[in-house]
């Protein structure tokens, strides 16, 4: 009784929320502080600056430079090997090029081209000897048009912030960067339907609808670099996909160019369209694979004036679960984020990532959960969570928690989730897995992983609960051929007996082209491989990513 009246009269101090939006971070507030226990600290606003480790070359994250342990897989590309139908790039070729780009659309620069053949994960890196950097739809169809006549290999890019080694060549291919191509073309403000060009970096776009008062429905932790065309060919998911679905749903429309160079205009911007086949669907997720997004219409929802942050902390993973139940019967329509992450994470966070605390520094948890809720009427929100999180701990699901402040604590909260796959760069070598696994199912994962690898590497998990996907990233002091052995194929084989998806949200690339079979049937990878010979019969897009060449080369 004595801890009901402790919670609830905390719980009463609660203040107005004042909505604001910052660059780099998602929506922020200004709030009373609420602890549920009262040793809590006040956390500072990270700081920008990053410590160098020792490591073997050096990576940029958000302008900041640090050393980061790297390794080209060498295993891939002696198993991949490059086709012999392909041309290679003569001077004719960069004639042609420089004709309908001009000089400043044709890029041989070799530092440019370092940084465009390496994934940022810096474990794939190509050779390529050219990108070129098309302006306008038409532009692109002509790249493509004769490229297709060359039989030259194309990879498109956009801001190059993938993890499956979807977005750099594997060798020689040609690379478009649509990064030029960054105009927004129109917004309505009754439907919420934006219209933009594929290389408009998401942050970008983020702030244009926060200056009229709606929301990108897709929010990344890399949305300063990452790029809409990017994004929609990936189908990224990101932490706003419990409120808002994923891009099948959000994407009205898009136009896509082929490898022959036909432009296929879908870019509707009706709800309601059913007249045919809904082809745009065959392009959002394909990552490249059937042709080039350039275009994109997009349904926006309008920006809400509430919105809560609360950090909490669970002493198990079963917590965790029942929390998410409880958050959707009881938040329900103004839940708009579930974010989970294990000590493991949060201990690289604050060991590696400058300027962060521990929200809950009183004790040590097991688990953390960020719950977000978005709504438009701010004392009814207010008392739906604050009822929520007391009864949360009444019930001993949650065991401590902090509600955000101030933008800086809410900076600092976020910072913690989205730096994660940061702190893990900078801690070392990292195998990251992006799984979907029945949310019940999880976690064991997790645990049989740690039981595999023992002390040879740190198992640290994170990611997107309320949509049953699991970051797994094992972290060590080196890439080593004997502890890949331990991961793979053990990480897909379980995850395909438990019925999950060996790709959640980062697609599946050059890393796991080969291991869809784990978690598609034969009979779909074939007609998968039918589809790809009829839209690109050279093969000449994106190639040995997504499927088996082994496939394609018998489809």
């Amino acid at each position: 009784m004595e801890k009901w009246r402790l919670t609830y009269r905390l719980l009463k101090h609660s203040s107005n929320f004042d909505r604001r939006l910052t660059s780099g971070h998602r929506y922020l507030f200004g709030r009373t502080f609420i602890p549920f226990k009262e040793n809590f600290r006040t956390l500072e606003c990270p700081s920008r600056s990053y410590v160098n480790g020792a490591s073997v070359s050096f990576a940029r994250v958000n302008g900041n430079s640090y050393a980061v342990q790297h390794r080209y897989l060498a295993s891939v590309a002696s198993t991949t090997q490059r086709n012999p139908d392909f041309s290679k790039i003569t001077s004719d070729d960069i004639s042609y090029f420089k004709k309908i780009l001009g000089e400043r659309g044709v890029v041989q620069d070799e530092e440019k081209l370092a940084d465009a053949n390496t994934d940022w994960m810096r474990k794939h890196k190509g050779s390529s000897k050219l990108m070129l950097q098309p302006r306008i739809t038409e532009e692109v169809s002509q790249i493509l048009k004769y490229c297709n006549s060359r039989c030259l290999a194309v990879v498109p890019q956009g801001g190059n912030t993938g993890l499956v080694g979807g977005s750099v060549p594997v060798f020689d291919e040609v690379i478009i960067n649509v990064g030029s191509m960054n105009n927004i073309l129109s917004f309505d403000k009754v439907s919420g339907i934006l219209v933009c060009e594929a290389g408009c970096i998401l942050e970008n776009l983020i702030s244009f609808l926060d200056n009229q008062g709606f929301i990108m429905p897709l929010d990344l932790g890399a949305k300063g670099s990452c790029q809409i065309g990017g994004n929609v060919s990936t189908n990224a998911g990101g932490l706003r996909l419990i409120r808002y679905g994923s891009l099948h749903g959000s994407v009205l429309g898009l136009e896509a160019v082929l490898a022959n160079g036909t432009v296929l205009d879908m870019l509707g911007t009706l709800r309601k369209d059913n007249t045919g086949y809904d082809l745009k669907h065959l392009f959002i997720g394909s990552e490249g694979s059937l042709g080039i997004v350039t275009k994109v219409s997009i349904l926006t929802p309008p920006m809400l004036s509430s919105v809560n942050l609360a950090f909490l902390a669970c002493e198990d993973y079963a917590s965790c679960q029942k929390l998410l139940l409880e958050a959707k019967r009881k938040l329900g329509e103004i839940l708009s984020a579930f974010e989970f992450l294990d000590v493991n994470a949060l201990n690289v966070v604050l060991k590696h990532l400058d300027g962060l605390r521990d929200p809950l520094p009183s004790s040590v948890h097991n688990f953390y959960v960020l719950i977000e809720t978005t709504g438009s009427m701010e004392s009814h929100d207010k008392e739906k969570l604050e009822a929520f999180l007391l009864q949360s701990m009444n019930s001993g699901i949650i065991t401590d928690g902090v509600l955000a402040q101030d933008i800086n604590q809410t900076s600092s909260f976020w910072r913690i989730r989205e730096g994660i796959p940061e702190a893990l760069m900078k801690a070392g070598a990292v195998y990251k897995y992006d799984l979907s696994v029945p949310p019940e199912k999880m976690y064991e994962l997790v645990e049989e992983m740690r039981a595999r690898l023992g002390s040879a590497a740190n198992v640290v998990a994170y990611g997107h609960l309320g949509d049953g996907n699991l970051h797994l990233n094992i972290s060590a002091p080196q890439y080593t051929d004997g502890l890949l052995s331990k991961i793979e194929p053990f990480v897909y084989e379980w995850t395909s007996k438990h019925r999950g998806s060996i790709s959640a949200e980062h697609g599946l690339g050059l890393m796991k082209a080969d291991k869809i079979h784990y978690s598609k049937s034969p009979e779909t990878v074939l007609l998968m491989a039918a589809i790809k010979k009829l839209l690109d019969p050279n093969r000449i897009l994106n190639p040995y990513k997504v499927l088996p060449p082994s496939i394609l080369s018998q489809s």
